[in-house]
């Protein structure tokens, strides 16, 4: 229920006690009981005062605790299970309320020096460490007690960092990069080293890369969730090196608003406004609102964009145990996308000024992307709630691409180009699921089971010009032919679609001796189909497959701060959809497999973490052609291993640090013979990135914000045939910012300087091309919030 000053004041338990020890452990003795009975004698036990709704406590129970906690570990202990979430602030007092997941309003900024489970909702929260995750499991999970490797950027971040795009923020995960793309039309990376095109939204797959939609805005993420490793067991067919989610802003029942006025290099200019707060008198139906405007100019000749985007959402609480939540998230993107970037000469790009593009000036692509969805929950009991999404989702694309490279002449300065585009490239995506959560014990076995099923639907159609002629181009001295339309005879005009129904069965059983144990199972009954026979060569085809897949996890916690855990995951991928071998039949889907090991630390009351992981993923059946003839085999497979290290939290009051390295083995063990031995393209075999900030806690200089930070990729083969090279790089970023009250208003100053000693280098590559890195850049920023 939501928690407000007034019921704050009705339970408020204050009792003394003798200093604490060194180590700022103390001995508690709680048998298990009603949980507001509990936290008397936690209070009692170890005299911390403590802030919460008896409301909010009633009807709810917590297990025994004994033995030598600190006060984060004994709280923590002590609320499992319960949905309640707690800070402690500044003067250790202990503050109870709902977690996130029942619209739970906020107290506003509040210094915390431990916490239990982040209220990430809160507008106000400046903490980089998120403690529970719900995208790896669908239950909201402590990550100290998943046998999975799951990241957590949360909107602290992406402020502090000024990050605009989905993109920037996976900077900051391990063994996440940017993957080459099409110039800006779509998110494209790459996890674990393998590449998707498909990012979440609150848990709902969004084809991007089919349909061009624009790069992801993060004006309305609240967070978003990295999780690694196959993810088919709850979501279907997936990518094995992870899955990206995006977690929207949803609704406060207290009101907030936010300005924000961005404006840096390149003519970029942006406005953000966030505004959320109760409808109704008794704070039942709230809303949310993040409109987001943006214009840009951009370091390469031609390029440039604008930008709008709008989410509204409303929440209503039908009854203490029914909720719903209406989401719309409307993207509109008009851009002129980057396809002009420098070919490769012998094993690096060619040497030419970072702003010269080799495409045509009125280069453009312009697309609609709209999203509509509802999320609704009914808790039958305090252990049983069933949940159900539905999300639709309609895209709009159409490009002109003149002067899309075509290769270069042998005398290495002649490049042959093309026009290439689509119009009316319409998709339509529908995804629903339901889930029956329980919470049970079987004699000394604690459960929480996820019993569920979803059904997905895809389908894209469009319309390809015929490819035009264009003239070709003198790499070191261009010369432009003008605009260049796209011819009006539509010639080409095809659909593909793919579409699944999946049932799956998950349970994470707490053993004893802390063990935990995560067991899931999974059916997916698949279809996909493609029509492109306009071409004239009658590609046609359609597939059926379906798939067993399971994933095993142990995860032992021998304290509450340290954690070992493995996993053994099975994957369900791509259809070979039009493919075929020499004897007729049929190309079986591609599959996965991983197996990881790692530990998890925390330190200093839970405010620092750190992830280590070691993993290695094969993926199987990638159909190579069979040289010579218009058919294929089923021996490609790839495999990526190597290790993980994630560091997230606060090293001291005000010191903030968000570190991330990975090792990548890369190879590709079988594709015919081709490219054998050879490493994935755009995989480094070293990455990571570091970045501080910190902010004067008092005196006259109060409030005052710096940061810095770097990014490091080491040399990346440019294609999976390794014959040029994108050379390694580091580039280094900084931040000043000035945090302040004007009354009841908090304003935020802030500059931020991306890329500072200007270090020239290629972000990705493919064969056709390579894409520039973003010179050294400027942005500052003005937000209010009241």
């Amino acid at each position: 229920m939501t928690l407000t000053i007034k019921r704050l004041a009705t339970a408020i338990a204050l009792i003394s006690a003798q200093a604490h020890a060194e180590d700022g452990k103390r001995h508690f003795d709680i048998p298990a009981q009603p949980l507001a009975a509990a936290l008397q004698q936690l209070s009692a036990q170890s005299g911390t005062a403590m802030l919460y709704a008896e409301q909010s406590a009633a009807g709810k129970t917590s297990p025994a605790l004994q033995g030598e906690y600190t006060i984060e570990e004994a709280i923590r202990k002590l609320l499992i299970g319960s949905g309640l979430i707690h800070s402690i602030n500044a003067d250790g007092t202990v503050t109870l309320k709902p977690g996130a997941s029942s619209s739970a309003t906020t107290l506003g900024a509040v210094t915390v020096v431990g916490q239990s489970n982040v209220d990430t909702n809160d507008p106000y929260n400046s903490n980089y460490q998120v403690r529970n995750a719900n995208t790896a499991t669908k239950t909201d999970t402590p990550i100290m007690e998943l046998p999975l490797s799951v990241k957590v950027i949360p909107k602290s971040v992406i402020n502090d960092q000024q990050i605009t795009r989905l993109d920037d923020a996976l900077k900051n995960v391990s063994g996440v990069y940017g993957g080459p793309g099409n110039g800006g039309t779509a998110d494209t990376f790459l996890v674990r080293g393998f590449a998707d095109f498909s990012p979440y939204y609150n848990g709902v797959r969004l084809e991007t890369g089919w349909t061009q939609g624009g790069l992801r805005d993060a004006a309305g993420l609240e967070r978003v969730e990295v999780l690694k490793g196959p993810a088919s067991i709850l979501y279907g067919r997936i990518e094995p090196g992870g899955m990206v989610n995006m977690v929207p802003k949803t609704p406060l029942a207290t009101p907030y608003y936010s300005l924000q006025q961005q404006f840096g290099s390149y003519r970029f200019y942006r406005t953000t406004i966030d505004a959320t707060g109760p409808v109704t008198a008794d704070k039942s139906v709230q809303y949310r609102a993040n409109l987001a405007y943006e214009n840009k100019g951009s370091f390469r000749d031609f390029i440039e964009g604008e930008r709008v985007y709008f989410a509204p959402t409303v929440h209503w609480d039908i009854s203490d145990r029914t909720q719903a939540t209406f989401y719309i998230d409307y993207l509109h993107n008009d851009t002129a996308p980057d396809v002009g970037g420098p070919p490769s000469i012998g094993n690096r790009p060619a040497a030419l000024p970072r702003n010269r593009n080799l495409s045509e000036p009125n280069i453009r692509a312009v697309s609609d992307d709209i999203l509509f969805g509802v999320d609704w929950s009914h808790a039958f009991n305090d252990q049983w709630t069933f949940r159900h999404r539905f999300f639709a989702d309609f895209t709009e694309d159409n490009e002109n691409l003149p002067g899309a490279p075509l290769g270069l002449d042998a005398d290495n300065r002649t490049l042959h180009r093309g026009n290439f585009g689509v119009r009316d490239n319409l998709g339509a995506t529908y995804n629903t699921n339901a889930d029956l959560t329980g919470k049970f014990k079987t004699g000394i076995f604690e459960h929480t089971l996820l019993i569920g099923g979803d059904y997905f639907s895809f389908e894209n159609s469009f319309a390809w010009p015929t490819p035009q002629t264009v003239p070709d181009i003198d790499i070191y001295n261009p010369v432009y032919s003008g605009n260049l339309d796209l011819l009006s005879r539509l010639d080409a005009v095809g659909n593909l679609g793919f579409e699944w129904f999946g049932v799956y069965l998950q349970d994470q059983i707490k053993l004893p001796y802390d063990v935990h144990l995560l067991l899931g199972m999974r059916y997916d009954n698949a279809n996909s189909w493609q029509d492109f026979g306009a071409f004239g060569s009658g590609i046609k085809d359609t597939n059926h497959e379906d798939k067993v897949t399971p994933r095993v996890g142990i995860l032992w916690q021998p304290i509450p701060s340290f954690s070992l855990y493995g996993n053994y995951i099975q994957g369900f991928g791509a259809p070979n959809i039009g493919v075929y071998g020499d004897s007729g039949a049929k190309i079986k889907p591609q599959t996965s497999e991983q197996w990881e090991a790692g530990f998890k630390k925390e330190w200093l009351d839970g405010r620092l973490n750190l992830t280590a992981a070691y993993f290695e993923i094969t993926k199987q059946n990638i159909a190579t052609p069979i040289f010579g003839t218009r058919f294929y085999e089923a021996v490609g497979k790839a495999r990526n291993q190597g290790y993980e290290l994630d560091l997230t939290g606060e090293m001291l009051p005000g010191w903030k640090v968000i570190g991330v390295y990975s090792y990548i083995d890369s190879e590709i063990v079988s594709n015919g013979g081709t490219d054998e031995g050879h490493r994935l393209a755009n995989v480094p075999a070293h990455g990571g990135s570091l970045w501080n900030t910190y902010t004067v806690q008092d005196g006259a200089l109060k409030g005052l914000k710096f940061g810095a930070g770097v990014v490091a990729r080491s040399q990346r083969q440019g294609s999976n045939t390794n014959n040029f090279q994108l050379p390694g790089y580091a580039i280094f970023n900084a931040l000043i910012g000035y945090e302040t009250h004007i009354g009841k208003t908090k304003l935020t100053t802030q500059i931020n300087a991306d890329n500072l000693l200007d270090k020239e280098y290629f972000e990705t590559g493919r064969a056709d091309r390579n894409f520039w890195g973003t010179p050294r850049t400027f942005m500052g920023s003005v937000r209010l919030e009241f």
